[in-house]
C-alpha cells in the first residue's frame, strides 16, 4: 500500500504543477478586463451623417467604432493593416480612429473586409466591407502587341481581381502594381472580340478595345531648336499628323509598341499644345508647350518671375556663355536662360530640410486661379524642368507650398518598394507631378505618404496663392548612396485635364 500511495502521488504531481502554473495567468487575464465587443462602425461626421456604415472606400477618413470595452486598445487593424490611434479619443463604448492608407495589392486577402480590435483583455474581429473604389480603365499599353508580349491596362483600383477577359479570351495570369494603377499580363494568342471585362471585389468595368491615341507626357516641354524631343502615351502608331506648339513636325520615329515617338525639334514661333492624329483619332494636350509663363511660380528671369527668397542653399546660374551675372555654368547644357542649382554631398539618415544648404525657397505666387479651386485635384499638376548630369540615388526632392502644407516627393531612383537605381538625365527633362501626389504625413510611412489632398485649397489655401519650397531630404535609415547635383527651372502649376 505504501508503494502504491507514492505511485499515485507521482502521477498526480504534473497535474498539480500545471494547476499552480495556471493560477497567476488566470488572475492576470481577469485583471486585464473583459474582451472588446464591436457593434457597429459609424461615420465621424456631424449629424445627420453620423450613420452606421456597412461599407467604405479606403480614403483616410475618420470613423467611430462603437461597442463595449474599447477604451484600452493595443492594436486596431483595418483589412489587416495597422491603424495609428490616440487613446484620448476613446471611451468604453466608442473609439475614434482614422482608417490607414491601404495598398490593396499587398494585403493579406484572408483579412479583407475585417476590423481586428485588440485590448489587454482579448480581441475581436468585426466584418466591415472596406475596400477600394470600383475599377476604371483609361488606357491599354499596346493593342498591337504580338501574342506573348507584355501588355498593361492603366487606370485605378485594378486590384483584388476575380475575373479578367481580354478580347473575349480569359486571362488567368496577371499582376497589379503597388498602387493599383496598372494591370500587367501577356497578350493571348486569340482575341475574338473587341471587349475587355474586369471584375474585382469592388466592382466591374467593361471597355471596348480601341486605338485612339493618348499623350501622357513630353520629355522636354521647353526644348531648344535641334533638341531631341519625345512624346509618350498610348496608340502612337499609324500617325497622320503631328504638331508641337502649333508647328507641324513631318519627320519622326515611332516606337514599335506605339508607346512613344521622337523627333528633332524644329524652330518654334509660338506656344501651343501637342497634337497627334492617327487613323483612329486625335490626342491633344490641355496644356501648352514652349510656354513658361502660364502658371509660373519661378523662372529665375529678371524680366520674368524671379521670386527667390535669396536664402536656403540654392545657387543661381545662367546657361548663356555671354552672361555676366549670374555666372555661366557649363554643367547643364541645353538651357540658355537662368536656373537654380542644388548641390550636396552624401546625406546622412534623416538629413535635409527647408532651410540651410538644401532648399530653393520661393515667395508666394498664384498656383491655381481662384476660379479653378473647385476643379478636381487630378486636373492640375506641378511642373518643372530639371537637369541631373551626375547619377543620384537615395536623395528625395520634396515639394511643399506653405510651411505646413501637404508634401510631394520626387524619387525617380525608386524603382519599386524595395529596389532603387541611379538616376540621371541627358540635358533637361520635364517633370510632371499631379497635385493629387501632394499628401499628408503617414504615421508609419512618413512625410508625403499619407492621404492625398481632397481639394486644391488644401494645398494652396483659399486664395490659390501660396509660397513654394523645393528641398532635399534623406528618408532612409542610413546614408544615401550618392549626393545630389542638379539644376531646376520653370516651376509652374498648369491644367493637365
Amino acid at each position: 500500500m505504501k508503494n502504491k500511495s507514492y505511485l499515485h502521488l507521482l502521477f498526480c504531481l504534473p497535474l498539480l504543477l500545471m494547476m499552480v502554473a495556471l493560477l497567476p495567468a488566470c488572475k492576470k487575464d481577469a485583471a486585464s478586463g473583459p474582451a472588446p465587443v464591436i457593434s457597429s462602425i459609424k461615420s465621424y461626421v456631424a449629424s445627420p451623417n453620423d450613420t452606421v456604415l456597412h461599407s467604405a472606400v479606403a480614403n483616410g477618413q475618420w470613423v467611430v467604432i462603437t461597442g463595449q470595452n474599447l477604451q484600452n486598445a493595443t492594436q486596431i487593424n483595418f483589412d489587416g493593416v495597422p491603424a495609428s490611434f490616440n487613446t484620448a479619443l476613446f471611451a468604453p463604448n466608442s473609439a475614434v480612429v482614422q482608417i490607414p492608407a491601404i495598398q490593396f495589392s499587398q494585403i493579406d486577402t484572408a483579412k479583407l473586409y475585417t476590423v481586428e480590435y485588440a485590448t489587454a483583455g482579448g480581441s475581436t474581429t468585426f466584418s466591415f466591407k472596406l475596400g477600394p473604389a470600383a475599377p476604371t480603365i483609361v488606357a491599354i499599353s499596346n493593342v498591337f502587341a504580338a501574342p506573348g508580349d507584355s501588355v498593361y491596362l492603366y487606370g485605378a483600383n485594378l486590384v483584388l481581381v476575380q475575373s479578367f477577359t481580354y478580347g473575349g479570351t480569359k486571362i488567368n495570369s496577371f499582376k497589379s502594381n503597388l498602387s493599383g494603377t496598372s494591370l500587367g499580363f501577356l497578350m493571348p494568342p486569340a482575341t475574338p472580340t473587341d471587349q475587355i471585362s474586369l471584375i474585382t471585389k469592388s466592382g466591374a468595368v467593361n471597355l471596348k478595345i480601341v486605338a485612339t491615341p493618348t499623350i501622357s507626357r513630353v520629355s522636354n516641354e521647353n526644348a531648344n531648336q535641334g533638341d531631341s524631343v519625345y512624346v509618350y502615351g498610348t496608340y502612337l502608331k499609324n500617325i497622320e499628323a503631328l504638331t508641337f506648339a502649333g508647328t507641324t513636325v513631318t519627320s519622326f520615329n515611332v516606337a514599335a509598341d506605339g508607346s512613344s515617338l521622337g523627333f528633332v525639334l524644329p524652330k518654334l514661333t509660338q506656344s501651343g499644345p501637342v497634337s497627334v492624329t492617327t487613323k483612329f483619332g486625335t490626342a491633344t494636350t490641355v496644356y501648352k508647350v514652349n510656354d513658361v509663363q502660364t502658371g509660373r511660380i519661378s523662372d529665375w528671369e529678371w524680366d520674368g518671375n524671379f521670386n527667390w527668397q535669396w536664402w536656403g542653399g540654392a545657387s543661381v546660374y545662367s546657361g548663356n556663355p555671354s552672361a555676366g551675372w549670374p555666372p555661366y555654368n557649363p554643367d547643364f547644357p541645353g538651357n540658355l536662360t537662368q536656373f537654380m542649382t542644388l548641390k550636396n554631398n552624401i546625406l546622412s539618415a534623416g538629413e535635409g530640410n527647408t532651410y540651410s544648404n538644401y532648399a530653393i525657397r520661393m515667395n508666394g505666387a498664384q498656383w491655381v486661379p481662384t476660379a479653378n479651386l473647385s476643379d478636381p485635384v487630378d486636373n492640375w499638376a506641378f511642373k518643372f524642368e530639371v537637369s541631373i548630369p551626375q547619377a543620384t540615388n537615395g536623395v528625395t526632392v520634396d515639394i511643399i507650398g506653405g510651411n505646413d502644407s501637404p508634401l510631394a516627393r520626387w524619387e525617380p531612383w525608386q524603382k519599386s518598394a524595395t529596389t532603387t537605381a541611379p538616376y540621371s538625365t541627358k540635358k533637361w527633362v520635364t517633370v510632371t507631378i499631379p497635385l493629387s501626389a501632394f499628401r499628408s504625413k503617414d504615421a508609419t510611412l512618413g512625410e508625403g505618404k499619407g492621404v492625398s489632398i481632397a481639394k486644391i485649397a488644401d494645398l494652396t489655401g483659399p486664395s490659390g496663392n501660396t509660397a513654394c519650397t523645393v528641398y532635399l531630404h534623406n528618408y532612409g535609415t542610413g546614408a544615401t548612396a550618392t549626393g545630389f547635383y542638379g539644376a531646376f527651372d520653370n516651376f509652374r502649376v498648369v491644367k493637365i485635364k
